[in-house]
């Protein structure tokens, strides 16, 4: 990535004010397309080109921090001569910096300095690409520089298109015409030799697909009444212990897990016992699969409602209400031993439940943050690091985030038995990528920092996060 010139820059624009020597003309007005005049006068408020200039060029290495840094809700001091820390340079100016500067700075000190601040990780857009459709879900092809997105027509059909990446674009591979409209698919139950995709569409279908021949799929279900809102596998591409296992989760209200091995019955089926409302499960994932033995659903449903099923018992392992729908859920780790889970909410906030320690009466320990106040659409935790996640929003934004552990995670409460003890969430970046909501994400699994994500505007967005290593 090549340096900025802007501390330099900024040097030569000092260096005259100090001097007194008048800036050159051309330059200054391809920067702010006004008279020759210095960058800084010396007004109060400081709005001027030149210092909107310095603005611009700042945000450039840290806009999502500036808007971190109007939200800290004070107005932050700085010294009217100096700012120091910048690429470790010091810079000065014959005036106080303006707001977005000055609330940057500030985050800068928060974490120890403006140096500090620019080893944020940043979310970097690296390639787009604009559809013709509605983009509901986008999944990278394991092993390869390749990704898929599958959505709606207009004119009611399903369609899933295979890209790849090259150099800073999206070239279409291969584009698949199905008769209903997908809303979801996942790699989690194939081989990586197979490397086969499930999908579920809004006809309550469950297909796989061999993406070499994807005219008729390898395997076929008509799985639920209605739409398959969401779908998640386990046992594939290495991860997990035990079977291949697919789990649906649709707006009947049911979910069930499918071995592709076994045709047309489920292998598990949850659902509402008689007498009971029927609610709209929104989201599904699998976790705890860390033998052969051991394995658990969790599913999150339009009232609030997060269920835990222990599939080796077959039985209700815990249930929560978040008081708000509960648009997706994600273990850190499929493959371990639960240890977290996080579930997001129409509301804007989302929870993160210690998974290690269940307390008879009051469950899992959780920490809740309220992120934005738009819709949390989706969860992804960083494949290579299970303690940072993305979330994406309503309001076309990604947030960064990082959980802490206590130094204790569990105690014990007056009566002697075990509860756990929640840790802490750090904000390590946002962007704000669309103004409509970023609906499907999705990390790379071979290339840390990766990803793709889809939003309603119709546009796929393949991004780059940096320094995931100094978090």
């Amino acid at each position: 990535m090549p340096v900025s010139p802007l501390p330099a820059y900024l040097e030569r624009l000092s260096g005259h004010r100090r001097e007194g020597r008048p800036l050159a003309g051309p330059r200054l007005r391809r920067l702010h397309g006004g008279p020759r005049r210095p960058p800084f006068p010396p007004s109060p408020l400081g709005q001027d080109a030149g210092e909107a200039a310095l603005s611009r060029r700042l945000s450039l290495h840290g806009g999502a921090a500036v808007k971190a840094g109007r939200q800290l809700g004070r107005e932050p001091t700085c010294p009217p001569s100096s700012l120091n820390g910048l690429n470790g340079r010091r810079l000065e100016a014959a005036a106080a910096p303006s707001a977005s500067c000055r609330a940057w700075i500030a985050v800068g000190r928060r974490r120890g300095g403006m140096a500090a601040g620019l080893d944020r990780p940043q979310v970097v857009s690296h390639a787009q690409q604009a559809l013709n459709y509605t983009l509901f879900d986008c999944k990278w092809v394991p092993r390869s520089a390749r990704l898929l997105c599958l959505g709606s027509t207009a004119r009611g059909s399903g369609l899933l298109q295979l890209y790849e990446l090259r150099g800073g674009r999206l070239a279409l591979l291969r584009e698949i015409e199905k008769a209903k409209p997908l809303k979801c698919g996942t790699f989690g139950a194939t081989s990586l030799q197979q490397r086969y995709f499930a999908t579920g569409d809004f006809g309550g279908n469950l297909n796989i697909w061999n993406l070499e021949a994807p005219e008729i799929p390898v395997y076929s279900v008509k799985g639920h009444k209605e739409i398959i809102n969401s779908i998640d596998g386990v046992g594939g591409l290495g991860i997990g212990e035990g079977a291949p296992e697919i789990v649906t989760g649709s707006r009947d209200g049911t979910v069930k897990v499918w071995d592709p091995r076994q045709k047309d019955t489920p292998v598990a089926n949850m659902e509402p016992v008689q007498g009971e409302s029927k609610r709209d499960c929104w989201t599904v994932a699998f976790g705890n699969a860390y033998n052969q033995e051991e394995r658990v659903v969790c599913a999150g449903y339009d009232n609030g409602d997060i269920k835990l099923f222990d599939l080796k018992t077959m039985s209700l392992q815990w249930e929560t209400n978040i008081k708000n729908g509960v648009c997706s859920v994600e273990f850190d780790r499929k493959d371990v031993n639960m240890n977290k889970l996080v579930a997001t909410s129409l509301e804007g906030k989302f929870h993160v439940f210690d998974m290690r320690t269940q307390h008879p009466t009051k469950g899992f320990a959780s920490v809740s943050e309220k992120a934005q106040k738009s819709t949390i659409w989706q969860v992804r935790h960083l494949p290579q690091n299970r303690d940072i996640f993305m979330t994406s929003g309503g309001a076309g934004s990604l947030h960064l985030w990082k959980y802490e552990y206590p130094s204790r995670r569990s105690k014990k409460d007056s009566e002697g038995a075990e509860m756990g003890v929640a840790g802490s969430l750090s904000l390590l970046q946002n962007v704000t990528l669309s103004t409509q909501p970023i609906s499907s994400l999705d990390w790379s699994p071979d290339k840390k920092g990766l990803c793709v994500c889809g939003a309603f505007d119709q546009t796929v967005r393949v991004l780059i996060v940096t320094k995931l290593n100094k978090v």
